[in-house]
């Protein structure tokens, strides 16, 4: 008798443990572990439902994400898509109030890493919030940056497909001019100081997909300022500024530069500056008119 009320005992025991394993595995299903960009990990129990955004770039990919009604506060400049506009500001991409991000009482926020300071940061960090910080480095990055997004916020249904989207046109891009002839490219960035992007900036990936050849890919970082002797010298055959309304006296600065053949054969153009720098789908439309630009040269 005494042997089977151990065995009953056993049995028992046996069933709790399981019981409680199916539990733990459960529990454990509903939490959000990924690697941010940086490498760090980054465990949340459950997706994220108060979030602040730290750069313009951050903001849009969320709504492409399909969490945009999760941003509780982001800076200055998120002004895409419209929605965005309405959000409260917690500062700018370099100075944030502090004050105001423990108001909102975020439970994520996504910062970026090459343009929010590190002494800013220190600040955020004392927070006590979870950080996730976003850095996509390759026109590939982005697709990857919207699931993580999805995946933080419990919105993957929408960005899944969302960055499925994003692969399928990069694809179409990449196809319609692999093997074209190569043609020397320079990107402006602003007038004064000039300046334009090295080898490693996401603009120059997208140049280099369309076929062209950034002209200063190889200086030392990633948006450098050079004189117009530098560029003389490596004589680009399509100048591209990024411009907005504000800018447009750009192009025509160029005319005073007959030397250059981008100036010389007409090929100098203007691209938007918000869709061309920000790490969201949106710099796929921005590309496609780079390639444009770029086959008129070759023509």
């Amino acid at each position: 008798m005494t042997g089977k009320i151990r065995i009953c005992d056993a049995l028992v025991v046996l069933l709790l443990c399981s019981s409680f394993a199916a539990y733990a595995e459960a529990a454990a299903s509903d939490a959000i572990d990924v690697r941010d960009d940086l490498q760090r990990r980054l465990v949340l129990a459950q997706p994220a439902q108060r979030v602040i955004s730290l750069s313009p770039h951050i903001t849009e990919l969320l709504f492409e994400a399909g969490a945009g009604e999760r941003i509780v506060g982001t800076v200055g400049y998120s002004d895409y898509p419209e929605p965005a506009k309405k959000i409260p500001r917690i500062g700018s991409f370099n100075k944030f109030d502090y004050e105001a991000i423990t108001v909102l009482k975020p439970d994520l926020i996504i910062a970026w890493h090459s343009g929010n300071p590190a002494s800013q940061m220190q600040g955020i960090h004392g927070l006590g919030v979870p950080v996730f910080y976003s850095e996509p480095k390759a026109l590939d990055d982005i697709a990857e940056t919207i699931e993580d997004f999805g995946r933080l916020t419990g919105t993957m249904q929408i960005a899944g497909p969302q960055a499925e989207e994003f692969r399928n046109r990069l694809s179409a891009l990449q196809q319609s001019y692999a093997n074209r002839k190569p043609v020397r490219v320079f990107y402006q960035v602003w007038d004064q100081p000039l300046m334009t992007v090295n080898g490693e900036h996401i603009i120059s990936a997208a140049i280099t997909l369309c076929g062209g050849v950034n002209v200063f890919a190889d200086m030392p970082v990633a948006a450098p300022p050079v004189d117009m002797e530098s560029v003389l010298a490596r004589n680009p055959q399509v100048i591209i500024a990024g411009i907005n309304q504000q800018r447009s006296d750009w192009l025509q600065q160029w005319q005073r530069w007959s030397e250059i053949d981008a100036v010389a054969n007409g090929h100098v153009y203007g691209v938007n500056p918000d869709m061309m720098t920000r790490h969201t789908s949106r710099i796929l439309t921005a590309t496609g008119e780079v390639c444009e630009f770029i086959d008129k040269a070759r023509q």
